[in-house]
């Protein structure tokens, strides 16, 4: 994309009305606007970033048989009158009427209507386990939006269903969930710690949330400092193998984490002093074991084996998708703006011709424009140089690829690393391999 003719505004002022870092900068960086009380819509590079967040998440929720779907926004009330929360859930829920009087609403979670369509369709144990997702806008009339994308009222989610015969099939899919996770939040370039956590209205006994350290958190989180030095995913898993699944969930799941509204003050005396720690964490994911509770409220069963039909075992487990894009800035910034992790980042590089018109800057640029327009950013403003420099630390693409009129001539590059700073003189080949290879 050629900066000069693309919709990518960027501002130099921090916007009244963010209160926090990473709205700060997706409204500067032109990620977003907002069009009504938190609700936002999505400019080019932040529409980018959404897709390349949500391709991780999708890919990491196939590996472990999870089968994607499609669900609309709106959903019929019968549904949620048949599980009963139609009534519990609160005014968070947007409540509608069609021009039949119908009642419907936008859809703040799924698990009465994917329950509904499971129920249409599988009707026999040899036809579990099932598991389906979809990514899908939801909507949640917060009483008080606030900090950008991170509470907004509509948000864009991944969120699966798990249906197994029992309760020890169950425990295995929600394990298989927690090793996806981990593998998802590992590839975007975050840390998020598992911690236990309340299941909230959507119910159940067995509940992690995923958090994100930051000073910003809406949580306050207790950990194990042995968390902090962790590698979780160092040797494979088997997703098929209980015994290995069990194995990986216990080893992450046994040093100390909670949040503030599960904090446990004897079991964190058990904690050597030296080991806790206490901080803030942005909530990404949540994954909830909760049983037949739904199966059994809206009258959906399966025939088992011996004839008798059986209510299925059931988990919900969700990502923030667009939320995470507010968490990793949160996470990962500088005075000067973002730091993308690589497999997030709208663009892999951002070329800077620091001399619009001069013929042998021009070929140099173009050059590596035309072998990359589509994970390039070209820079191809009359701007200042210290100006390109700014929008390029502030959009925080993770390499810029700086061609002078001096360096052209030679066939060379200035190569700047976002994240350290480094900076090095190399040929246009060898800046595009280090480019290209992502390190």
């Amino acid at each position: 994309m050629r900066l000069s003719r693309s919709f990518l505004p960027t501002f130099k002022e921090n916007p009244a009305e963010a209160q926090i870092v990473s709205h700060r900068l997706m409204l500067r960086s032109g990620l977003i606007r907002q069009t009504a009380s938190g609700i936002y819509a999505w400019l080019p590079a932040g529409l980018r970033i959404l897709r390349n967040i949500s391709q991780i998440v999708r890919e990491e929720q196939d590996s472990v048989g999870a089968q994607e779907v499609l669900m609309p926004t709106l959903q019929s009330a019968d549904l949620w009158k048949r599980s009963g929360r139609y009534d519990a859930y609160g005014p968070e829920m947007l409540r509608i009427q069609d021009r039949h009087k119908r009642d419907l609403l936008y859809g703040p979670t799924n698990e009465e209507m994917i329950t509904d369509i499971f129920g249409q369709i599988i009707n026999s144990y040899k036809e579990l386990p099932q598991t389906l997702y979809h990514i899908q806008w939801k909507f949640r009339d917060e009483v008080r939006p606030r900090f950008g994308v991170m509470r907004g009222r509509e948000f864009l989610m991944k969120d699966a269903y798990s249906f197994d015969l029992n309760y020890e099939a169950a425990v295995a899919s929600y394990q298989r969930m927690m090793l996806a996770y981990l593998r998802t939040f590992q590839r975007l370039g975050v840390r998020a710690v598992p911690m236990r956590a309340d299941t909230g209205p959507i119910g159940g006994e067995l509940s992690h949330e995923f958090l994100i350290l930051a000073p910003t958190g809406e949580s306050g989180v207790f950990y194990d400092a042995a968390l902090e030095g962790q590698d979780w995913l160092d040797t494979p898993v088997d997703v098929t193998d209980p015994a290995a699944l069990e194995t990986f969930y216990k080893r992450v799941t046994t040093p100390y984490a909670a949040t503030d509204e599960m904090h446990d003050t004897t079991a964190w005396e058990a904690v050597p002093e030296e080991r806790r720690r206490e901080g803030r964490g942005v909530e990404v994911g949540h994954i909830f074991h909760f049983g037949n509770k739904y199966t059994k409220a809206m009258d959906v069963s399966v025939v088992g084996a011996d004839g008798e039909r059986l209510y299925p075992e059931m988990g919900s487990y969700g990502i923030g998708v667009s939320r995470l894009v507010g968490a990793i800035i949160e996470a990962s910034h500088d005075d000067n703006g973002i730091i993308w992790p690589d497999a997030v980042a709208p663009f892999k590089a951002v070329i800077i011709n620091l001399k619009a018109g001069d013929e042998t800057c021009d070929a140099v640029c173009e050059g590596i424009y035309n072998k990359n327009t589509e994970d390039f950013l070209y820079d191809d403003t009359s701007d200042r140089a210290g100006t390109k420099f700014a929008n390029a630390d502030l959009m925080g693409h993770p390499w810029q690829i700086i061609v002078g009129p001096r360096s052209a001539k030679e066939g060379r590059v200035e190569l700047k690393r976002r994240a350290t700073g480094e900076r090095h003189d190399l040929t246009v080949d060898e800046a595009l391999s280090l480019v290209l290879a992502g390190a």
